[in-house]
This record gives structure tokens, sequence and C-alpha cells, in this order.
């Protein structure tokens, strides 16, 4: 038979399966079968074969109706009408004395998934929830779910619902869980199934029953209960008790979710369970596949919110072996920030230095990250680490190490001397465009003190023809305008082939208007400037790592045991694109209204020329006395959708173009009344102009 051929290799398998030779072999013909299985997982289609394959599912060959059933689920929905031959046999099976054959074909009933056969579904689906065996009534009841989900818009039987609900008390704990399942899916709608004090005492004195994943979904389902006396509640808890120290971590961390829920109002016993669980979750980032590993660190990171020394003896257990993925070794980092103090920060900062010279670059630029965090409250250790690593002389090092340093000297500017000191002769390693921009910071910001600023600047001026990053442009202009404050006679003559440069040869209009904003202000004075450009060097209201006050556990407790831990860091976000630490961000008024926001012609300018005075609306004074009251910046969180956004912004232009017609129908009305009499050429003009305003008026409307 040809390998992986097309309509010759069908052809072929069609004339095995209607060989009445083949047939009569049982051996023979389950292996043309498994023939048919394997072409088709190798890419061939094969749904030609459907008629063979519907006549061969009529066997008492239990391997062979698997087989068939396997096919004939993946190519139900292209032979719909062909599907229906199938049903009678599928029927026939789920009155099978073998327990087995009565689950395969309720399950593969409801794996069709075509509309048309719900009807003969549903009966067999509710004779298979009073089967006597436990493995049918698992399967009828997640047919149950199969067939709302099918049909989402249609409601399932009341007499199911309540078939579902007494099947929560079936003997054997998979049927249970099913039913948890399958109701939470039908009453969706609703809020799910509901979780009464008889249910939730029902589940829990059955929780050892179940399996792993069984024991989870059960936890996670009875979140929603609330007890209704404080005896119940710690009855619920010294039931779960067992369960917190698990040796499952899925099991552990539904349980912790269940007792961070359910104890919100009594924050001792929040923290008692977390002291409870720091065991199992060390044990857990010991474990042998990483993704745990990962899942577990990420969780730590949220309980040292609230408990900060929890895991401080511990700190060893998060130091990163040589074959972790760099993304555990990232995570590992940041919990080693959150553990040091005065009797390990010796030992941890030693550890993070090894990091520093890894061969991954981005691990090797968060351990210096991590000593810059810790430098906060331990500055003249990991300043002198820092130092070190600008001697290796390797691009990303040296810019890791700058934009650490300028990160630190914000947030402790005590630490500014030494920082500019070590900045000497590091402008030759940087390459790339963030270290480049934090060197150039640190230079404007710290430029008296750093005695070759203004020859590293004019180095970079001269080259600024060359530059390809709108950033450095930008940062250089900034660093060049704060460096002439304060050294004038040295920085004079390169600012002024700098701004001459943006402002008559640059394309970008970004740059340009910068350009233009600083050579305007300098016309206004150097105390302006200075009073613009020199605000604050620092930001020590960050504080410090050590001492912090542990945020309450209701910050993060709805989001343990889910995703969202593992897609967040839990130490501050700094990012990496930024040129100057001091961006401040406002926050926007969340149901302010876009086209407020995106007023910005309410204020007319009139030419100096004009006779008339410069008048303002009303609203134009009130947009420019709050403009002035609050900065304006753009918000990161759009409140509006971008459909929104679009049709706000095209009915903010057409109302623009209306009000732009409207002024120039009025202009022209004042150029004819002042128009001399005799002057019918133009008067004939501006009369058909504003005939032609008026039809596109008109033809807008």
């Amino acid at each position: 038979m040809p390998y992986l051929g097309g309509e010759e290799t069908v052809r072929e398998l069609r004339r095995a399966l209607s060989n009445p030779n083949v047939q009569s072999d049982p051996l023979r013909y389950r292996n043309t079968i498994l023939k048919v299985i394997r072409t088709m997982s190798q890419g061939v289609d094969v749904s030609g074969l459907f008629s063979e394959m519907v006549k061969a599912c009529a066997t008492v060959d239990v391997v062979q109706k698997k087989l068939v059933y396997v096919f004939l689920c993946s190519y139900a929905t292209l032979n719909p009408e062909l599907s229906l031959l199938v049903i009678n046999t599928l029927r026939k099976d789920c009155q099978d004395p073998n327990p087995m054959v009565r689950s395969l074909a309720l399950r593969n009933m409801t794996n069709l998934r075509l509309p048309s056969l719900v009807e003969y579904v549903e009966q067999p689906l509710t004779a298979g929830l009073r089967d006597r065996a436990a493995c049918v009534r698992r399967v009828a009841v997640l047919g149950w779910a199969k067939l709302h989900n099918l049909h989402p818009s249609s409601e399932i039987d009341a007499a199911v619902v309540n078939e579902l609900y007494s099947l929560l008390r079936d003997p054997d704990p998979v049927v249970m869980v099913n039913c948890l399942r399958a109701l939470e899916e039908i009453l969706k709608e609703e809020g799910g199934i509901a979780i009464n004090k008889p249910i939730t005492h029902h589940l829990l004195n059955r929780l050892k029953e179940c399996d792993i994943w069984g024991q989870s979904e059960v936890l996670r389902v009875l979140q929603r209960y609330r007890p209704q006396s404080e005896d119940e509640l710690f009855d619920i808890l010294s039931l779960l008790d067992s369960f917190l120290v698990s040796p499952h971590p899925p099991v552990m961390a539904a349980t912790l979710s269940l007792f961070l829920s359910i104890s919100s109002n009594l924050p001792v016993i929040s923290l008692a369970a977390l002291e409870r669980v720091s065991g199992p979750l060390l044990a857990a980032c010991g474990s042998g596949s990483r993704e745990m590993r990962f899942a577990a660190v990420c969780h730590i990171q949220l309980l040292l919110r609230s408990v900060p020394g929890l895991l401080g003896p511990h700190y060893k257990r998060f130091f990163c072996g040589y074959a972790e993925p760099a993304y555990i070794k990232e995570r590992k980092m940041q919990v080693l920030v959150e553990l040091v103090n005065d009797e390990n920060v010796a030992m941890i900062l030693d550890e993070l230095k090894g990091y520093c010279t890894d061969v991954n670059t981005d691990t090797a630029q968060a351990a210096i990250s991590a000593i810059g965090r810790i430098g906060r409250s331990y500055s003249d250790r990991c300043l002198q680490i820092l130092t070190g690593l600008l001697g290796l002389k390797q691009d990303h090092i040296t810019s890791a190490v700058v934009q650490t340093m300028r990160d630190l000297v914000w947030v402790c500017p005590q630490c500014s001397d030494t920082v500019c000191l070590a900045l000497d002769g590091c402008e030759e390693t940087l390459q790339d465009i963030q270290g480049r921009q934090a060197l150039l910071w640190l230079l404007g910001v710290y430029g008296e003190r750093i005695s070759t600023a203004p020859y590293t600047l004019e180095v970079l001026i001269d080259r600024v023809r060359s530059e390809a990053s709108l950033g450095i442009k930008m940062e250089l202009l900034t660093a060049t305008m704060r460096l002439f404050l304060c050294r004038p006679a040295e920085t004079q003559d390169m600012l002024g082939r700098l701004l001459h440069y943006c402002i008559e040869e640059e394309t970008d209009m970004c740059v340009r208007d910068q350009a233009l904003l600083y050579y305007r202000l300098l016309h206004c004075g150097i105390e302006k400037t200075r009073e613009v450009l020199q605000g604050r060097r620092s930001d020590p209201s960050l504080g410090v790592l050590i001492g912090r006050p542990a945020k309450p556990v209701s910050q993060w407790a709805r989001c343990f045991n889910t995703l969202e831990p593992l897609s967040q860091g839990a130490v501050e976000a700094e990012s990496d694109s930024r040129g100057s630490p001091e961006h401040v961000t406002y926050n926007s008024k969340p149901n302010a209204d876009l086209s407020d926001t995106l007023s910005c012609s309410h204020i007319e300018e009139v030419h100096s020329g004009s006779d008339s005075a410069m008048r303002c609306s009303d609203s134009s004074t009130n947009v420019l006395a709050s403009s002035i009251a609050a900065p304006l910046s753009l918000s990161l969180s759009p409140a509006v959708s971008p459909e929104d956004f679009e049709h706000l912004w095209l009915q903010r232009q057409a109302l623009h173009t209306e009000r732009g017609a409207e002024k120039i129908e009025e202009g022209i009305k004042v150029i004819l009344n002042q128009q001399p009499k005799d002057d019918d050429a133009l008067r004939q003009f501006l009369t058909i102009l504003i005939t032609v305003l008026n039809t596109l008026s008109s033809e807008k409307d």
C-alpha cells in the first residue's frame, strides 16, 4: 500500500473493507480498520470510507468498536446524514449486558456533536443516569453537560437537573464529582450549582474518597459557600486541616484558597493557614516538573506580600540550579530579594553575583536588577558589586548595571557620588538603547559631578545624524539642556548645534517639537528653564525593602490558585524601555467623556494682524482652566473599546469640520460686507463658494 498516498490509498482500503474474505476473518478485519485509523492519523482524508466504517461498528469485538468510534466521531460533522445510520447501532449497544460497551456507546453518542441527533440521545442518557454500573453513570452525567454545550440556548429538563442533584449522593465518588462539573456547566447562567449547608457538609465528609482532581474540584466549588455561624466555620476548618498539608500541590492550593475565602474576616486564621502551607509549597519548589516549580514559586511570592519573613530561614531553597530555565531563575531571584535580611544578605548577594555572568543574558540582567533592588537597603555592598561588574566590559552587563544605578540613585540619592565615579569610561561599552538612555539621564542630572560629561555628550551630538533611535535623540536633548544649566561655558556650542539640527533637519516631529520647546523655553530666561528642567532628582518616598508593612491577605486572596500569579511579578515592575525614572502618570477619570479629552480646538487663535481682539468662549476658558489645574496625560487603560473610540473620534472630526465650515462662511460674509460694491467678480466668486459649502453641508445631513 502506498505510504501517505491519496485516492489510491483510499480505494485500496475500501476494497479491503468490502472484501468478504477479510470480513469473515475478525483479525484481518480489525487490522484493516487499524490501517484506516493509522492513515487518518497521518493526515490523509479517508472520509470517503464512512459508509464502510458504519457497517464495521456492528460487531461484538470491543477493540474494533473503539477503533470505529474514533473514526466516526472524527468525520461525523462531514457526513451528518450517514451518521444517522450509526444511531441505531449505538442505541442497541446502550442496552448491551456488558457495562463497558454501554458506557462506550453513550460516550461516543454524545461525541458525535450533531444537533440533528439530540432527540435520539436524550433517552439513552436519561436511562444511563439510573444504570447499575458506575462507569455508565459517569459517562451519562458528563453526556448531559456535552448536550447542553451543543445547545447552550436550550434549557435542560428540570427533572434531569433534579436527577443530577440526587446523584451528588451517589456511592461512587467519580459520579459525584462529575455531577458537580455537569451542574456547573448546565446552570452557568444561574450562577452554578446551589451550594447549601447539607450539600457542603456532604461533600466535605466524602472528600477523602475522591482522587486528587476530584478533591480540587470539590474545594473550588465550595468557595461560594459562607458558614452561617462561627461554630460551623471552625468545624469546616477542622475538616480541611489535613488537606492543608497535602503532599499533592493542587489539593493544597485549593484548600488554602478555600481557607482564605471562608475566613476572610478572621485574619489570624488566614495567617496561620499561610504558615501551615509553607512546607508543602517549599516541597513543590523542588518538584521534578518545571511547570510545578514555576507555579509554586509564583504563589510563594503572593504569600510573602502578607508574611515577608515567612520563608526567611529557607532562603537557600531558592538558589538557582544550573539547568533550570530562565523564567524560573528570574522568579527565584525575585523571591531572594524579598527574603533579604541582615543575617543572609552577604550570602544572597554572593549568589546573585555569580548569576550576573550567566550565559543567558536575560538571567544575567535579572540578577543585576535584583542586586539593585537589594541596594535600596544595603547600598554600599551592592554598589561595590555593581562597580566591579562594570570592569568586565561586556555590553549586556554594562547596560544592566547603568540602568540599575540610574534606578538606585532615584530611590537612594546618597549613592550618587559613588555612581558618578563609576560611570567614567562606560560609554565605550554601551551599545543597546536602554543602557545609553540611562547613561544620558545620569549625565544630565549629575553632570556637574562627572568631569567627562560634556565630552561624552559632544561625541554623541556629533553622531546624531546617524542615530536611529528617537528615544536616544530625545534623551540627548534633555541631558544637554540640563548640563547647559550647570556648565554653560562647556555646553553652549554643542547645545546650539544640537538644537539647530533637531529643528531644521530632523524629520521626526516628536524630536523636532521637543527641540522647539527647549528653544522657546530658553527665550523665556535661564531661571524659567531651570525651574522646568531641574526638578527633583530622586524619590525617597519609594522606601526600602526591609521593614515594609505587610499587605492584608484580602488584597491577593482572590487570585490565589489561578493563572494570575503566573503572569504578574510580585515585586514592583520596572519598565526597561523608559529613559527617565521621573515620568509620572496621572490616572484619568474612568467615566470621563472622550469628547472632552479629545477637544483641542476650543481655544481660537486670532492673527496679530487682525483688528478684532482675541476672544474665547466660556467652554474654552473652562477647558483651559481645567488643563492648568490637572495635567493632561494618556491613560494606559482606556475606558472605551477601540470601536467606541473610533466612533467618537469620527463624530468629533465631523463636528470640527462643520464648525470650520461655519466659521469660513461667517468670514466670507464679513468680507462681502466690507468689499466695495463695484467688485462684482470677487462678490460672485464668494457667493459661489458659499453655495458650495451649503451643498456639502446638506449632503452630509
